[in-house]
């Protein structure tokens, strides 16, 4: 997945390095030049310097093939703009924006951004959740969203249909609770078949969905 980050403050550089660990190409946009010489040499990511709320930058950064842009600077009306630039003149189809004062969290809601976030620390759970899971349906949130129940309908042209669940080595923090067939339920097991047109039903952990959706091979 691209992401565009714009700021490297802490938020930017560490939400830089999550993504990264998790197999994600992140771009970052900075103004500061100092930060910008630390990002770049303290992580293989590209990193331009300049104003991300600005369209030359998104521009530069190549917006329009972006996934996602995450602005998380620390100032509210930045990470406003970006975003609606991102969203209205680049089609970036998911925005998140970094919500310093809470009460503008509704504001930037109404204004277009898709994702407003005041707790910083659940960002790239939220891109993982929002972006890599757009097969994944969430049905349930559990233990204060460190975990959830998703649904996925596995497509009917499924590449691996027949594929056994002993065969997945799926992560350890998921498990498939159930399978949906032609109406009828069936509780899997390790030599049961996942096939094209399935319903599965998993319990995981917000930490391991990218690697879930990884091993299932599911867009």
């Amino acid at each position: 997945m691209r992401v565009i980050i714009v700021g490297a403050g802490k938020v930017g550089y560490y939400l830089a390095k999550t993504l990264m660990e998790h197999g994600h190409s992140p771009y970052i946009i900075e103004k500061d030049k100092q930060r910008c010489t630390h990002v770049a040499n303290t992580l293989d990511v590209v990193v331009f310097h300049g104003d991300g709320s600005t369209m030359e930058m998104l521009e530069m950064a190549q917006a329009d093939h972006a996934e996602a842009i995450v602005s998380v600077t620390g100032l509210d009306q930045d990470n406003l703009i970006a975003c609606q630039l991102a969203k209205q003149v680049f089609n970036v189809p998911k925005t998140v924006a970094r919500v310093n004062n809470p009460k503008n969290a509704q504001i930037m809601k109404k204004l277009g951004v898709d994702i407003p976030v005041s707790t910083t620390d659940s960002i790239s759970h939220l891109l993982e959740r929002e972006i890599d899971t757009s097969a994944m349906k969430q049905l349930l949130s559990l233990n204060r969203g460190e975990a959830a129940v998703y649904e996925i309908e596995v497509p009917k042209n499924y590449k691996m249909s027949g594929i056994r669940l002993m065969e997945l080595r799926l992560p350890e923090e998921s498990v498939i609770a159930s399978i949906t067939r032609d109406g009828q339920l069936i509780i899997p097991r390790g030599n049961t078949q996942i096939i094209g047109g399935d319903k599965l039903l998993i319990i995981a952990a917000d930490k391991v969905i990218f690697d879930l959706k990884h091993k299932l091979e599911i867009e």
